[in-house]
């Protein structure tokens, strides 16, 4: 099998509106930003490309297509997409790789969610039969899961609070992030109720940007000499797309693929996890089986700043970071596509 390592990465800010920026705009720095930390020229300087967006976002069929254009016409490249988060469009370009058909890739992600309304934008994901017509927006199957574990004995609202509180003060050192602060728990629970038992501050921001990485071989990021964080194992599992068929208080999908990717093969010193909501940090923390030892989110995590269709790619990102800072040695990254932590993906990342 060959050993595969991240060797760049970049992310724009999150912001709440990007206003007339439009989506290539967005994509176009990070892409100028990992081919600088390798001293390439182009997308044409790599074997493959791959992105990950969501036409319902733009409203239009083949919308993705349009962001092409951030890679120039000229000459003609191998190029992919995948119609969700760019985290999956790095398995397939580590599927490309493992197969040999290429030595390196590029993966963007990209998202302009703020002209529409994200949750009811969402709701399209869900059975289009007896689901999707409902209009069942993501907050409220949220607040759904949030009432079940709250019901069972599982968490609290203070511990929900708590994980707000811990976002918003990581977010703090994170230029990247949306929202920021120095909040208490009981400032938190003293707010209204958004959908119950649901508060605004336990739901994700809506924002806007894109994210880019490179992978290759590691003797194609030795021959770069770039620093680098191999990829020792990935794997992504998907449960019943009916949340009514399934165990909400769990994520049986995210433990199997935490087993197959070998979480548990070592200390995790580091773990980014893509929860769009408070009570879904607490179901995955224990999903992947992390002890007090790892430092969870420590940016904010997507509480802080939510790049719809790059969110996951950036956890990964984020993780990359911390191994070549020196801040990890080993760390994990999740990402989730569906309502309810329907499909879920983990990475381990190691230091070289």
């Amino acid at each position: 099998m060959r050993e595969i390592a991240i060797v760049a990465y970049s992310q724009s800010p999150c912001v709440a509106d990007a206003g007339a920026t439009n989506e290539v705009e967005l994509i176009m720095p990070q892409l100028q930003a990992v081919y600088s930390q390798l001293g390439l020229a182009s997308a044409q300087d790599v074997d493959f490309v791959c992105s990950g967006s969501c036409d319902y976002l733009q409203g239009a069929a083949f919308a993705f297509v349009a962001g092409v254009d951030a890679l120039g016409a000229v000459p003609p490249i191998k190029e992919s997409h995948v119609e969700m988060d760019a985290a999956w469009a790095l398995y397939e370009s580590i599927l490309k790789i493992r197969m040999g058909h290429a030595d390196s890739a590029l993966i963007y992600g990209f998202g302009k969610s703020s002209p529409g309304e994200l949750p009811i934008v969402l709701s399209q994901r869900l059975d289009p039969y007896y689901l999707a017509p409902l209009w069942l927006d993501t907050v409220s199957l949220a607040a759904l899961q949030a009432r079940l574990m709250l019901e069972q004995g599982l968490l609290s609202e203070r511990d929900m609070a708590a994980v707000v509180a811990r976002s918003r003060r990581n977010a703090m050192d994170n230029p990247l992030a949306q929202l920021a602060g120095e909040f208490t728990v009981e400032e938190l629970l003293a707010e209204e109720a958004f959908v119950a038992p649901l508060r605004r501050a336990d739901c994700c921001p809506v924002s806007d940007g894109a994210a880019a990485m490179v992978i290759a071989t590691v003797e194609q990021a030795q021959a770069w000499g770039a620093p680098y964080a191999r990829i020792t194992g990935i794997d992504h599992r998907i449960e019943n797309h009916n949340p009514c068929l399934r165990d909400l208080t769990d994520s049986v999908s995210t433990r199997q693929a935490a087993a197959a990717a070998g979480v548990h093969r070592g200390p995790v010193d580091v773990a980014e996890i893509y929860a769009p909501f408070s009570h879904q940090e607490i179901l995955l923390t224990r999903a992947l089986g992390l002890g007090d030892d790892t430092v969870v989110n420590p940016g904010g995590g997507v509480l802080a700043g939510n790049l719809m269709m790059a969110s996951g790619l950036a956890r990964v990102g984020e993780v990359f970071r911390r191994i070549i800072n020196g801040e990890a040695g080993r760390g994990v990254a999740h990402a989730t596509s569906g309502p309810c932590l329907q499909h879920n993906l983990v990475a381990v990342l190691e230091g070289a």
